[in-house]
């Protein structure tokens, strides 16, 4: 519409932004009304939000202020459906096939990430609208399946975390948040993880910035960058396995610094073949963790707290993307791509050093369920 790659990106910026504003609020609502009709009102919000963008492109009255306000409100839909959504698969599957279901749900995402972005521009080589229609009628399907699902909201009353109205008090909103970090084994899993999170998204506007400085084509760029899906989707069937053969904390610290010491990689090795490699190496143990911390907030949190537990830890999750990409660009502007890459493995590796080093975090065990 306009050629501007500063609006484009605006886009993704407002998007993840009112995912973050809205996250904690949107747990606390989970906590306090029914689950499925929060999602069942967060895919309606979803599916007119992507009607409004289909029907204004074929009308050729689409704005960019319309977009951006499509941005916010499928942000603000993430927020409140996020939670209600993640909270009924642990409703529907009995508690010794959670594992299982959640390995299972780390190969959609996956799947998800790897098939999206060459099926977008598959069908938008067919025609503009073509995708946003294609946005309609699977935003549709969610929201059928979110009508068909019957599925235990949980309790309101909030309870098991000590408040008689419901999680209505004062701070309420915030009342997960400051469980997951007054809880050692909880904050330092939370913590370690939106270190990764800010790290890897850092790590890959650097590498993306090396391949382009070397001759690499776009398209041999978006190939080498599909290595985080394939690392995810070949991780997903590790996940039991691993949580079988390590503790939490170990688990972690083991991703964790083979993410920092794989950093350096690319930048010793320059090619799309090697950053493939590399992230796809990074990626394999992400399932096992985020399915590690999926079953500690399952398992520890009360269940009149854990639609916020859920959400803070969506939102700190989802915090680490736009500051690791932000710092990496400053950092860029500055320094050479081969200077950042070991540089983002330093401050990982600085960040990991006092938790390798106590006991509180590699003396974690699994909590019974």
């Amino acid at each position: 519409m306009t050629g501007s790659p500063t609006l484009a990106g605006a886009f993704g910026a407002v998007q993840f932004g009112a995912s973050v504003l809205f996250g904690l609020h949107g747990g606390a609502v989970a906590d306090r009304h029914d689950r499925r009709r929060v999602l069942i009102v967060a895919d309606t919000v979803r599916l007119l939000t992507a009607l409004s963008v289909a029907v204004a492109l074929l009308a050729h009255r689409l704005t960019v202020p319309h977009t951006l306000l499509a941005a916010a409100a499928i942000g603000a839909t993430m927020a409140y459906g996020g939670p209600a959504r993640m909270l009924a698969l642990r409703a529907v599957v009995p508690p010794e096939q959670l594992r299982q279901a959640l390995s299972q749900d780390e190969l959609r995402v996956n799947g998800a990430a790897l098939a999206g972005p060459p099926l977008a521009g598959l069908l938008l080589g067919l025609g503009r609208a073509v995708p946003f229609l294609a946005t309609v009628l699977a935003s549709a399907a969610a929201l059928g399946a979110s009508i068909a699902v019957r599925f235990d909201s949980g309790t309101t009353d909030g309870t098991a975390d000590g408040t008689t109205d419901g999680g209505k008090e004062k701070g309420a909103v915030f009342a997960g948040l400051r469980y997951l970090l007054t809880d050692p084994a909880l904050r330092a899993t939370v913590l370690v993880t939106v270190a990764l999170n800010l790290a890897g998204s850092a790590m890959l506007l650097a590498v993306m910035v090396l391949l382009r400085d070397h001759g690499t084509s776009e398209a041999g760029t978006g190939l080498a960058l599909t290595g985080e899906a394939v690392g995810g989707l070949l991780g997903a069937p590790l996940v039991t396995r691993l949580h079988r053969t390590l503790a939490p904390g170990v688990l972690l610290l083991a991703v964790a610094w083979s993410a920092a010491l794989l950093f350096l990689v690319p930048a010793f090795a320059v090619g799309p073949v090697v950053v493939f490699a590399a992230l796809a190496a990074m990626s394999l143990g992400v399932p096992a963790l985020r399915v590690m911390l999926d079953v500690l907030v399952f398992q520890q949190v009360p269940e009149a707290m854990r639609g916020r537990a859920v959400a803070a830890t969506m939102t700190l999750l989802m915090a680490g993307l736009p500051v690791g990409t932000m710092t990496a660009g400053l950092l860029l502007d500055h320094l050479p791509a081969t200077t950042v890459l070991p540089l983002l493995a330093a401050l990982l590796a600085a960040g990991l050093l006092p938790l390798t080093l106590g006991r509180s975090l590699r003396g974690t065990s699994w909590p019974k369920a």
